[in-house]
C-alpha cells in the first residue's frame, strides 16, 4: 500500500490557484500570488472590525502580502494590538505627508500619546492656527477619501540616506548612521516618502476614524483606541501629564539627546558616563523637589499616595523619596498596601471568571482608611498581614507614629478617589510615577512608553522571577488592561507626577533583553512580539552596564541596585534601617 501510495507521487506544474486556510476551518481558494487582503475580503466579518493586517503562517503581515503558497491566515484587526498600531502609524504617515504639503518650511514632531487616545504633536519651528490645523484635517480627509495607495519599496540604505540629505531631514540622517543593514524600507504617498518603523495600511482609505484637537503649545492627532475601533473617546485635560512631557523635553534638550540617533552618536562619542550622571541628577533634582513640597506640608499632608504602572520603577523611587524625606528631617512610614486585601473568598472576579485583585474592591478599603485616620492621630494600631499563600488576613504588626510621621502607602489605586473616599485630601499628597519615554527615534517615528516598561519587565522577571519573555509577554495585554481600568483615568489627580524613564533606558537594556527576546518559540503568538522588539531594540547601540550608580531606578530592573534591601520600620524605631 506504502509503494502504491508513493508511485502517484509525481512533479507538476504549480496551479494557478491556492488556498488560504482559517483557524477556524475555512478555506479560501484563489489566484497565486494574490494579496492576503483580497482574500480576507471574501470573509464576513471583513466589514465589522476593520481589518488593518494579516497573521500569515504565524507571522504578522501586510494586507499587501502576496500568498503563493498555501497558508495559514488570521485577520489583524484594529482592536488587536498589532492592529492598532499598523492604523495609527498609517495615520502619522499620512499627517506627515499632508503637513509637509501644506506646511514645507516647518518640522512636524510627533512626541507623545494621550491616554483617551491620540498623540501629541508639535511645530518645532512655528505655531499652526486654528484654521491651519482645520485645513490640515481637511486635506487629510480628502486624501482618505480619495483612497490613495502607500506604496512600500525596499532601496538601498544609501539611496535613503541621499534621499533624506536632500530633504534636510538630520534626525533620521543621524539615525540612520548607526543602521546595522544595507537596505531601507521606504513609503510612499504621492510625492513624499519617509521610513517608518512597522507595516502599513494599503491605502489612504483605511484612515477614516480621526481628528485633529488643538493642546498646549501644538495638537493632538486623536484616533480610536482598541475597544472602540471605529469611534474617537472624548479628550480629556491632562495638565499635569503635559507639563510633566514638557520638563522632559527640556531635559532632553539639556542633555543634548533628542533622537535615538543623537543617543548613539552621545555613546560612540565616549560621553555615556557623562550623559549618565546628568540623568540620574535631573532625576534626583526633581525626587528632591517632591520631598520639599510634601516637607512643606507635612504638618497637615500626613500620607504620601503613589501610584502608577507595571514598570515604572515605583519601589525604587519610594525609597529613593523616603531618603529624601529623612534629609529634610521627615520621618517616613511605609504601609504595605498588599496587606489590605480581603480574604480570598471574597475578592471579586473578572469577566473571564478569575480573580480580578487590580480590582479596588478586592482591598479592605473601611479598615484601611479607619487604620489611617488612627495612626494620623497617634493612636496605637494592629494592622493586618495578609498570607497570599493561604489567601487569609491575619493580625499584623502593632504600630504607633510620633507626630511629624508621614505614611508612605504605594499601590495601583493611589490615585482613585474611591480608595479613601472619607479622607479630607488635604490630609494625602498624591504622586503619579510612569515612564513617560519622550526620545523618539526621529521626529515621526515615536517610541512607546509601554515598549520601554516591557522590556523593563522582561529583564526584570527572568532575573528575579525565572520567567522567560515569551510568559512576560503573554501576561502583559492582561497587565495592560488593568492599567487601563484602574490607573490611567486618575493620573490627573495627581499633586506631582514622577517621570521614571532616562534618556539611557534602552541602551542599558538591550544587551540583557536580546537574549532573552531571541529565546522565544517560532511560532508562538509571543514571537510576533518579540520579533518586533528585537527589530526596535536594533536601532541601539548597547551601554555598558557597570557605569550605571547602584542607587539608579534602573537598576531596579537590572540588578544590582543598593536599595533593593532598604526598609524603613516606623512607629516606635523611628531609625534608618537597613534590612538583611
Amino acid at each position: 500500500m506504502e509503494k502504491e501510495s508513493l508511485d502517484i507521487i509525481q512533479q507538476v506544474h504549480p496551479s494557478p490557484t491556492v488556498e488560504a486556510h482559517l483557524p477556524d476551518g475555512r478555506v479560501l481558494a484563489g489566484p497565486r500570488g494574490a494579496p492576503v487582503g483580497a482574500f480576507l475580503k471574501q470573509l464576513p466579518e471583513w466589514k465589522q472590525i476593520p481589518v488593518v493586517g494579516a497573521m500569515v503562517n504565524g507571522q504578522l503581515r501586510e494586507l499587501t502580502f502576496p500568498l503563493k503558497m498555501e497558508a495559514v491566515i488570521a485577520p489583524v484587526t484594529m482592536s488587536d494590538a498589532d492592529g492598532a498600531r499598523i492604523y495609527r502609524r498609517s495615520l502619522v504617515f499620512l499627517l506627515s505627508a499632508v503637513f509637509e504639503d501644506l506646511f514645507p518650511d516647518y518640522q512636524l514632531s510627533i512626541d507623545h500619546s494621550v491616554s483617551s487616545g491620540g498623540y501629541y504633536c508639535e511645530v518645532l519651528n512655528g505655531k499652526l492656527s486654528e484654521e491651519d490645523l482645520a485645513m490640515l484635517e481637511r486635506e487629510m480627509k480628502d486624501r482618505v477619501e480619495r483612497d490613495l495607495p502607500f506604496t512600500r519599496e525596499v532601496v538601498p540604505l544609501k539611496e535613503a540616506v541621499e534621499y533624506f540629505a536632500r530633504k534636510g531631514y538630520d534626525d533620521k540622517l543621524q539615525l540612520l548612521k548607526y543602521r546595522q543593514k544595507d537596505n531601507l524600507v521606504l513609503y510612499s504617498l504621492e510625492s513624499f516618502r519617509d521610513y517608518h518603523h512597522g507595516y502599513m495600511v494599503p491605502s489612504t482609505g483605511y484612515l477614516r476614524w480621526f481628528e485633529l484637537a488643538p493642546a498646549g503649545d501644538g495638537f493632538i492627532l486623536h484616533y480610536p483606541r482598541r475597544h472602540q475601533p471605529t469611534s474617537l473617546s472624548p479628550l480629556p485635560e491632562y495638565p499635569i501629564l503635559l507639563r510633566t512631557f514638557k520638563q522632559y523635553g527640556d531635559w532632553l534638550a539639556k542633555l543634548g539627546v533628542d533622537s535615538v540617533g543623537a543617543l548613539n552618536q552621545t555613546l560612540e562619542e565616549g560621553r555615556a558616563r557623562e550623559l549618565i550622571l546628568v540623568s540620574e541628577a535631573l532625576h534626583e533634582q526633581k525626587i528632591s523637589a517632591i520631598a520639599k513640597q510634601i516637607y512643606e506640608r507635612s504638618d497637615v499632608a500626613r500620607v504620601v499616595l503613589i501610584a502608577g504602572p507595571s514598570s515604572s520603577g515605583k519601589t525604587t523611587f519610594s525609597k529613593r523619596l523616603s531618603v529624601q524625606l529623612l534629609a529634610y528631617g521627615v520621618s517616613p512610614f511605609a504601609l504595605e498596601l498588599d496587606n489590605y486585601f480581603v480574604d480570598r473568598e471574597l475578592t471579586p472576579l473578572d469577566e473571564f471568571g478569575n480573580y480580578d485583585f487590580e480590582s479596588i474592591r478586592s482591598l479592605n478599603t473601611e479598615r484601611l482608611q479607619e487604620d489611617l485616620l488612627r495612626l494620623i492621630r497617634g493612636e496605637e494600631v494592629q494592622l493586618p498581614h495578609f498570607d497570599f499563600r493561604t489567601g487569609k488576613s491575619s493580625p499584623g504588626d502593632v504600630v504607633r507614629l510620633y507626630p511629624d510621621q508621614v505614611i508612605i502607602l504605594e499601590g495601583i489605586h493611589g490615585l482613585n478617589p474611591a480608595l479613601l473616599p472619607d479622607l479630607d485630601p488635604k490630609v494625602t499628597f498624591r504622586i503619579y510615577a510612569s515612564c513617560l519615554t519622550q526620545l523618539n527615534l526621529d521626529r515621526h517615528n515615536r517610541i512607546s512608553t509601554t515598549d520601554t516598561r516591557l522590556l523593563r519587565r522582561i529583564v526584570r522577571d527572568a532575573r528575579e522571577r525565572g520567567y522567560s519573555a515569551q510568559e512576560t509577554i503573554s501576561r502583559w495585554e492582561s497587565v495592560r488592561r488593568g492599567e487601563k481600568r484602574h490607573i490611567f483615568p486618575y493620573q490627573e489627580n495627581a499633586d506631582e507626577l514622577f517621570n521614571s524613564a532616562l534618556v539611557y533606558d534602552l541602551s542599558a537594556l538591550k544587551p540583557l533583553a536580546e537574549p532573552l527576546l531571541r529565546q522565544v518559540p517560532y511560532g508562538t503568538p509571543e514571537h510576533v512580539e518579540a520579533k518586533r522588539l528585537l527589530a526596535f531594540l536594533d536601532w541601539f547601540l548597547p551601554l555598558e552596564l557597570d557605569l550605571i550608580p547602584d542607587n539608579s531606578l534602573l537598576r531596579e530592573f537590572i540588578g544590582g541596585s543598593i536599595l533593593k534591601e532598604f526598609r524603613l520600620w516606623g512607629g516606635d524605631n523611628r531609625d534608618l534601617r537597613l534590612m538583611e
